[in-house]
């Protein structure tokens, strides 16, 4: 088997959640990675433990594919890359083996998206990862908050809470993101693609 052919089936073993660390960002837009990863440490049943050498909590589960790691760094989003480097030195983690789970302003809420690789597109998050990591060559989930109004600033947008009109649908697509997770954890990154990049919580 070739090197090539060894490397197709992506099987992730860092999942990292993107957000900001004060209780005043809980349940805002741009800390929905946030909330993905702790929806799957609840779906575990396993509790969060707070490192300072990782800069972030961090939790770990044992399974027929190996241990798997959840993320989330306490420092703020634009040096999320800083605990996603500690973490992949100590572990010894392959940055194709990260997933990074974080807001997309461009795909409404209720959808989301599976990509292997790509640039940051604007997001402080993934270049703060993609400058600590070295290359832009890892996977990342990206769930869907919605475009600013017209009449609101983008910041004020993506620091803002969801509308109560929109729970129902986040409480879906979190529902959608953890099964795409754990497809990915057994039949790999673009299986996962494959399965959810077409679904809607709406449907």
């Amino acid at each position: 088997m070739t090197q090539a052919q060894e490397t197709k089936v992506i099987l992730p073993q860092l999942i990292v959640g993107l957000g900001n660390p004060e209780p005043k960002y809980d349940k805002t837009r741009h800390n929905i990675g946030f909330e993905v990863v702790d929806a799957l440490a609840n779906a575990w049943q396993l509790p969060w433990q707070q490192h300072k050498r990782f800069q972030g909590w961090l939790l770990e589960k044992s399974g027929p594919h190996g241990k798997r790691y959840l993320l989330k760094p306490s420092t703020y989003m634009n040096n999320s890359g800083q605990a996603v480097r500690a973490v992949t030195d100590w572990y010894k983690i392959a940055p194709q083996s990260v997933l990074v789970i974080y807001d997309e302003m461009d795909l409404p809420v209720g959808r989301l998206r599976l990509r292997l690789s790509g640039s940051a597109g604007g997001h402080n998050g993934i270049k703060s990862i993609i400058a600590h990591l070295g290359t832009q060559d890892f996977p990342r989930l990206r769930l869907g908050i919605g475009k600013a109004p017209a009449d609101k600033p983008t910041i004020s947008h993506v620091l803002g809470k969801f509308a109560p009109q929109e729970a129902q649908t986040i409480a879906l697509v979190l529902d959608l993101a953890i099964a795409a997770v754990e497809v990915s954890f057994k039949e790999g990154v673009e299986k996962a693609m494959n399965l959810y990049n077409t679904r809607s919580a709406e449907e």
